[in-house]
């Protein structure tokens, strides 16, 4: 029977993470993922040449975790437009974020979809988060709708800009989403300009994994755990079709669909999306901006040319377009190709009905969801020598996955000493 100091279930960014601590400090870490890659939703395949993430997946250097854990300058990250482009009735306005592209503030103006009293109300709702982040997360919640109404926030800006806008960010159309987490969300949003790796989402946690491994740890691919038992002093881990692995400790860092399987913990609530990827060959529309349909007659919540921003994500010649719709739990009625298409069509002005479509991701377990009141963190240990990590228990972003990942190795670490 192998043994370790510490066995970590999962290779997403949170088992990193806390695998990479755990080994520096020193510590024998063995990290068993059960798919043939690193990255849990952060993963890329490369399809005809295309780079295809898992979905429509973002990284904001802003986050604090972010700049500390990881070398954004080795991703080469590139940066997307900081406006979104809105289908209206009568055409396409442009919004831009005032101080970063400064010549689109009259054009903003002059859209029609920010009046006076709704920038006031936006302002209203978004100070605290901007001004002073420790109140809001230590402050009362409630839903993001509800926040909303309180402020005043009801014209052509809420409806036809930020709500479609953050349903595809949020996984939800609904409004019932923290209005605390979608606050210091936004004040990410307003402080730095998310992007994607040339090489694609999957170069964070293949740099992650890089890291874990030069300090130590072990990453043993294709080894699905199946129980985490604690006999006595060790927490025995038995593998799919392998040997039982012993360890002062095991760390449960898959996602929030499987973690009830592993450990006595309630199943994380999940919001789910789905995501289309396009060839449009060298007719692709010209806006490197983020898209949305403010008249809201459609399946997709967001779409944009992945090559316009990040050249590597298509081979020379064609262009990338993702398209992106929410995926409710439990509903037989997904979005079909036709309406994809359709919706398309009408977004970007462009005949979608040509394009060759790469891939569809189904991903019912996209996000956890976030629903008031936000609950920043669980408890590290849920057993005895037993942890669980993930952004599933602190906040649904790459930012709360990795903040997860260190919080639990730090515990075990200090555990583990106090054990001697």
């Amino acid at each position: 029977m192998d043994s370790a100091d510490v066995i970590v279930v999962g290779a997403g960014l949170a088992g990193l993470r806390c695998a990479t601590h755990l080994a520096g400090a020193g510590r024998d870490v063995v990290v068993l993922e059960a798919e043939d890659a690193v990255g849990g939703r952060q993963r890329t395949d490369e399809v005809d040449g295309f780079l295809l993430d898992r979905g429509f997946q973002v990284l904001n250097p802003a986050y604090p975790a972010v700049r500390r854990f990881v070398d954004i300058d080795a991703l080469d990250l590139r940066s997307f437009p900081v406006g979104v482009r809105v289908r209206r009735e009568d055409g396409v306005a442009l919004l831009g974020h005032p101080l970063r592209h400064p010549a689109s503030i009259v054009p903003t103006l002059h859209s029609g979809l920010v009046r006076p009293a709704d920038a006031v109300a936006l302002a209203r709702w978004a100070a605290p988060a901007l001004l002073r982040p420790k109140a809001v997360k230590r402050g009362s919640d409630r839903m993001l709708r509800e926040a909303w109404d309180a402020v005043g926030l009801r014209g052509p800006l809420r409806h036809k800009v930020l709500e479609p806008f953050l349903a595809g960010v949020l996984a939800d159309d609904t409004g019932a989403t923290s209005d605390a987490f979608v606050r210091l969300l936004v004040r990410m949003f307003a402080l730095g300009r998310p992007g994607v790796p040339a090489r694609g989402i999957g170069a964070l946690p293949a740099q992650l994994a890089a890291g874990a491994e030069a300090a130590g740890a072990r990453i043993r691919l294709g080894a699905r755990v199946t129980a985490v038992t604690t006999r006595g002093r060790t927490v025995e881990v038995a593998v799919d079709g392998g040997d039982t692995l012993r360890a002062g400790a095991a760390v449960v860092a898959v996602g929030p669909e499987a973690v009830a399987s592993l450990v006595d913990v309630p199943t994380p609530e999940t919001r789910g999306l789905q995501t289309w990827w396009f060839d449009a060959d060298g007719a692709a529309p010209a806006s490197a901006l983020l898209s949305v349909d403010g008249r809201r007659r459609g399946p997709v919540v967001n779409t944009v040319v992945m090559s316009r921003t990040a050249p590597s994500y298509a081979p020379q010649g064609h262009h990338l377009v993702e398209a992106t719709c929410l995926l409710p739990a439990g509903s037989p009625a997904t979005p079909t190709e036709p309406q994809v298409r359709a919706h398309l069509t009408e977004i970007w002005g462009a005949d979608a009905a040509g394009w060759r479509l790469l891939r569809r991701d189904d991903i019912p377990h996209a996000l956890p969801a976030q629903r008031p009141p936000l609950r920043l963190r669980h408890p590290a240990r849920v057993a005895d020598r037993v942890y669980v990590a993930g952004d599933h228990r602190d906040t649904a972003s790459i930012q709360g996955a990795l903040v997860s990942g260190d919080r639990v190795g730090r515990t075990v670490l200090e555990d583990l000493i106090h054990r001697r």
